[in-house]
């Protein structure tokens, strides 16, 4: 067994690097806060925007035929405007041959503009009870509106009936809509109207308490006389029909310009105005009305001839008389906080509308990728197992000769005996190369006590992995390497699997079929899941295509030329496998996977080092495939990898992964504020291709199917701390920052081959 001594110095290495690994992990911490702000700013939109459709937990029922018992008669069958004086009730009614045009329910961005354009057409002025959630959504539509000489009343936010809600509730409802108006248009409106109460004698016991509260804030909660029920769509003649009032009566009347499909109201509503112009009767807003009404009882107190002038203006006036000044009595002017707040709420809206409609075109697209990729997983991969088992299929000649395995390890005291013992029952000729980088727990002393007469132990200063594994290389006796790591059991027949590829001349490298050897924890079962589906389903795949992105660090072979040929393993990347293989691809090389060569290794049992871990791999791969942008356009069979394994993995390994999360985060979206059931069997459907595809993948490993039980906790968590890492690493990488290598701790629970299956 052959020692280098090491150099002098070495012991200061472990220092410097605990000190650099802690300014590098103070140096994430911002990261790790971006990324995660980011995700929260996106639920945020989310949430938002499904609030302006259906508030979660809103009480959606309707109440109906509820006793009115302890409402006053007077309310009931008063006029149908409803304000409070002093805390008494008082009712107006619109005087005779005097319409106020309501509109329910808007704004709406197709039929809103369509029926101002007909009021403005026709000098008519309307009052609008727009729903709050509406008006965040189209603040537009609600500013043309009141520039137009039209009135705004409430309709509350969600269009709920507050007969049914809470006193928080009903607050809520109310200041929400309020904040909307001053953010769309600058004003705040004393007009209220109700959902689901168009008519006084919808006032029951438990809505007529709501009405005294709101009356004693100041609002006038507004009814109709004259419903035109053209939400039921009846046809335009009946529509005019029912809106006109009977005999010579002034009215209050109802149409929605939301709500609905709106073309019967629009068809109706320039032929009613007409009509009613014809008859002789005007049109006003609400507050004209209330001001007419106002005006006549002061007439009639002080006993008034008639023709006298009311201070509200004559009676007849049209938009630009009463209906003008009537706004003042209902609109306020929003200042200070008010009108910041809804400035706020209207811009946060505008970025929610904006981005939902986007991020479900995105996601739809994400969508197709995912699934179009276990497609050709399953298809490539299976013509991938059917041609490498064939009984004819053959590489060339049987590869004997020796091979040199190197084992770069640092501090693997735990895993270092288990490794090279298994490494000793190779049934092909090895030599074992031990490239111990500066270890400080005695792991060179141990592979030493071993005795092993074909290992030799090389000492070197830290200097980390790919370090470690270039001296290995320069110091191995045979053209074929073979490297490991320090934590990884090889089986008696692994090595001699792996080499067989090198027959073909062509070929530069070969990965080996990597599996988690301490599969007995809930961490090490998600794990065992992902390589056998993700990793090891992957790689038949691009190895039928050829271009396989990375051979893996816990087994890989390749020719002791082609690794020179490149400049050995590069430092400049924390993906070392992933950088060599992309290089050997450009040289002109072939790299292919060899699913019989299989090696044990312990993956992470902790979160935290399972994070650390895939952090590392994550940013490493971005940095090697930003290395090697330069693939893209390369010629010949050496541009391969360019034109098609960096596409591939860019869009599969980085893009889809970090839209994936959101496809979760829009899936529970969809279920508490669309369709429940839609969105949960959609969810299982998925989950049920997955199973199929980890079924496939288990199958052609030959891997026992219990452990596929594990698979939808693994959606639900694992995948998602996963996608979590990604982002972290795309920030790590957008905001440029450095990333060093951090050593996992290791239990060297993965013993013999047997034992970890």
């Amino acid at each position: 067994m052959a020692t280098t001594t090491p150099p002098r110095g070495r012991r200061r290495a472990p220092s410097r690097m605990t000190r650099a690994a802690g300014r590098a992990a103070a140096l994430q911490k911002p990261r790790v806060i971006l990324a995660l702000l980011i995700l929260l700013a996106l639920t945020s939109v989310l949430l938002l925007d499904g609030y302006l459709r259906a508030e979660v937990g809103g009480d959606e029922r309707v109440r109906s035929n509820a006793s009115s018992s302890k409402v006053p008669d007077k309310v009931i069958d008063g006029g149908p405007i409803l304000s409070f004086r002093d805390g008494q009730a008082q009712t107006r009614s619109v005087p005779e041959k005097t319409i106020a045009l309501t509109f329910d329910d808007g704004p709406n961005p197709t039929w809103t503009p369509q029926i101002l354009k007909i009021l403005e057409e026709n000098d008519v002025p309307g009052t609008f009870f727009v729903v709050g959630s509406m008006v965040s959504r189209y603040p537009d539509i609600v500013d043309d509106l009141v520039d137009q000489g039209n009135e705004i009343g409430i309709h509350t936010f969600t269009h709920v009936d507050l007969s049914y809600q809470s006193d928080t509730r009903i607050e809520r409802e109310m200041a929400q809509t309020q904040l909307a108006l001053a953010g769309a248009a600058g004003i705040t409106t004393t007009l209220f109207r109700a959902p689901y109460s168009s008519q006084t004698d919808a006032i029951d016991n438990y809505s007529w308490p709501v009405y005294k509260k709101l009356g004693a804030q100041g609002y006038t909660s507004v009814f109709v006389d004259t419903d035109s029920d053209d939400w039921k769509r009846p046809g335009v003649s009946k529509i005019i029909k029912w809106a006109t009032p009977s005999k010579n009566e002034g009215a209050s009347v109802l149409f929605h310009d939301a709500g609905g499909e709106r073309s019967q109201t629009v068809a109706a509503l320039g032929t009613y105005i007409e009509r009613m112009k014809a008859k002789g009767y005007t049109f006003t807003t609400i507050s004209g009305a209330i001001q007419q009404a106002d005006a006549e009882e002061q007439q009639a107190d002080a006993g008034a001839q008639p023709g006298g002038q009311a201070p509200g203006g004559p009676r007849g006036q049209g938009a630009a008389g009463a209906g003008g000044d009537g706004l003042q009595a209902a609109h306020r002017t929003a200042t200070g906080t008010t009108l910041y707040e809804g400035k706020a709420l209207v811009a946060a809206v505008a970025v929610a509308e904006w981005t939902v409609p986007g991020l479900a075109v995105g996601l739809a697209v994400v969508g197709v990728a995912v699934m179009g990729r276990f497609g050709m997983m399953l298809v490539l991969a299976r013509r991938h197992h059917r041609r490498r088992n064939r009984r004819r299929f053959s590489w060339g000649p049987p590869v004997t000769r020796p091979v040199s395995v190197i084992v770069p390890a640092y501090n693997e005291k735990e895993c270092i005996a288990n490794t090279l013992k298994s490494l000793a029952r190779s049934t092909h000729p090895i030599e074992i190369i031990v490239v111990d980088d500066g270890s400080t727990d005695g792991t060179k002393e141990i592979a030493e006590a071993l005795g092993m007469p074909n290992v030799r132990v090389i000492r070197q200063e830290n200097a980390g992995k790919p370090a470690a594994l270039n001296n290995g290389v320069r110091n191995a006796s045979h053209d074929i390497v073979v490297m490991m790591d320090g934590d990884t059991v090889f089986e008696a027949d692994t090595v001699r699997h792996l080499v067989q590829p090198f027959a073909d001349p062509g070929v530069g490298a070969v990965a080996g079929n990597a599996k988690v050897g301490n599969r007995n924890t809930v961490i090490g079962a998600w794990q065992h899941i992902e390589y056998v589906m993700g990793f090891n389903l992957d790689r038949r795949m691009y190895d039928l295509l050829r271009c396989m992105p990375t051979i893996p660090g816990a087994i890989g072979a390749f020719r002791r030329e082609a690794v020179l040929a490149v400049g050995g393993m590069s430092e400049d990347t924390l993906a070392e496998d992933t950088d060599i293989t992309i290089a050997l691809h450009r040289e002109g090389w072939r790299v292919v996977y060899q699913e019989h060569a299989k090696a044990w290794t312990e993956a992470p049992g902790s979160l935290k080092q399972l994070w650390s871990q895939r952090y590392r791999w994550s940013y490493g791969t971005m940095q090697a495939l930003w290395k090697h942008r330069g693939s893209l356009t390369d010629r010949g069979p050496s541009g391969r990898f360019g034109r098609v394994g960096m596409p591939l993995v860019v869009v599969f390994q980085i893009v889809t992964p970090v839209f994936a999360p959101l496809i979760d985060v829009f899936t529970l979206y969809s279920m508490i504020f669309i369709d429940l059931r839609a969105s949960l069997l959609a969810w299982l459907a998925v989950l049920c291709v997955q199973l199929v595809c980890a079924a496939y993948a288990f199958r052609l490993d030959r891997e026992k199917y219990r452990y596929l039980l594990m698979m939808p906790l693994q959606q639900l968590a694992y995948r998602q701390m996963m996608y979590l890492v990604l982002i972290h690493s795309c920030v790590t990488a957008l905001t440029g920052g450095r990333l060093r290598w951090q050593k996992l701790k290791r239990t060297g629970e993965v013993g013999t081959p047997a034992g970890a299956g």
